[in-house]
């Protein structure tokens, strides 16, 4: 299903492509042989609709990933990819760029501020004692409020005219300027980070019974749980980017997952990577050809589908208890 998704979002465009058409261009490449498309039209297949739907499944399938490790590390089924402040970091970093004409450096600055919100956050956790789970959280939140007052302060202050468009756009998360280094960016990612944490499985699992039954299992369990979301974290970190805030997919998508296989994690995490990968390629299409030639940003979208079907998944958990 990923790959036909994949392979069928490419289609879709004015350019009015088809799937062989497809298939040959990208064959092309990879082979050095001769596309069977226009200079142009291999164009539109081969450096703007592949690197941009691969880079949307790379970050559905990462998005999925860190939301379901981290609901199973703090238990709160309302925890998401952003819960550590990485995301409003990441904004103020990028929006900081943007605004100083260096768009150039915005995924650089987008990971630098995705790492400062993330090492400010475990400060303010460990300040204070322990570093715990529910501790970690409210720090979290504060670090992510004032990244986000920064952030608004930032744009209040300096930005002009079309700068406001530009902003928003990455802001409300967009693939529009993903391009094959996003791809290796997002895909990197996934690959070095993403595949190890969804190999946890087990780990997470004994997590689920608490912390005191994990341990019994012979699991340290705080060094593995700050490990875990440190890899969750710079994962979010690399995704955010490439792509903005991205609501909804990995609150979400876990979610919907668990209602089917159950919530063994050995299941779960890998299945939550493909229907993230498969929900965010749909996702993106969506939000670049609903209202072509506008663009939605693809977080509008997300949250359009994402709010509602959310409130169908309480509604059943209230039913079955």
């Amino acid at each position: 299903m990923l790959v036909l998704s994949i392979s069928l979002a490419v289609t879709i465009g004015p350019a009015d492509l088809t799937l062989p058409e497809v298939w040959g261009s990208i064959g092309a490449h990879l082979t050095g042989g001769s596309s069977p498309l226009s200079v142009l039209r291999d164009g539109i297949v081969w450096e703007l609709r592949v690197p941009r739907t691969l880079t949307a499944a790379a970050v559905g399938a990462g998005l999925a990933i860190v939301g379901a490790l981290m609901q199973a590390l703090t238990r709160n089924s309302l925890a998401d990819p952003y819960l550590l402040g990485v995301s409003s970091g990441a904004s103020l970093g990028a929006v900081t760029v943007l605004l100083m004409g260096a768009a150039v450096v915005l995924p650089l600055a987008a990971f630098l501020g995705a790492l400062a919100a993330l090492g400010a956050t475990l400060a303010l956790a460990g300040a204070f004692g322990r570093l715990t789970p529910s501790r970690t959280v409210l720090a979290g939140v504060a670090v992510s409020a004032l990244a986000a007052a920064l952030t608004s302060f930032v744009i209040f202050w300096f930005a002009t005219g079309d700068a406001y468009r530009e902003v928003l756009s990455w802001l409300l998360g967009s693939l529009a300027s993903a391009r094959w280094d996003a791809v290796l960016i997002a895909g990197g990612a996934v690959v070095v980070i993403g595949i190890p944490l969804v190999l946890t499985g087990r780990l997470l699992d004994g997590f689920a019974l608490g912390d005191t039954t994990a341990a019994s299992l012979g699991i340290p369990v705080q060094g593995v749980r700050w490990g875990l979301l440190a890899a969750g974290a710079l994962l979010t970190g690399a995704l955010v980017a490439v792509s903005g805030s991205i609501g909804f997919v990995g609150l979400v998508l876990p979610h919907a997952v668990r209602l089917v296989v159950g919530p063994g994690h050995r299941a779960l995490l890998p299945l939550s990577a493909l229907v993230g990968a498969i929900f965010l390629v749909w996702a993106d299409t969506l939000a670049r050809s609903l209202f072509e030639p506008r663009e939605l940003p693809v977080g509008i979208v997300t949250a359009i589908i994402g709010a509602p079907v959310f409130a169908l998944l309480l509604a059943r958990r209230r039913s079955e208890a």
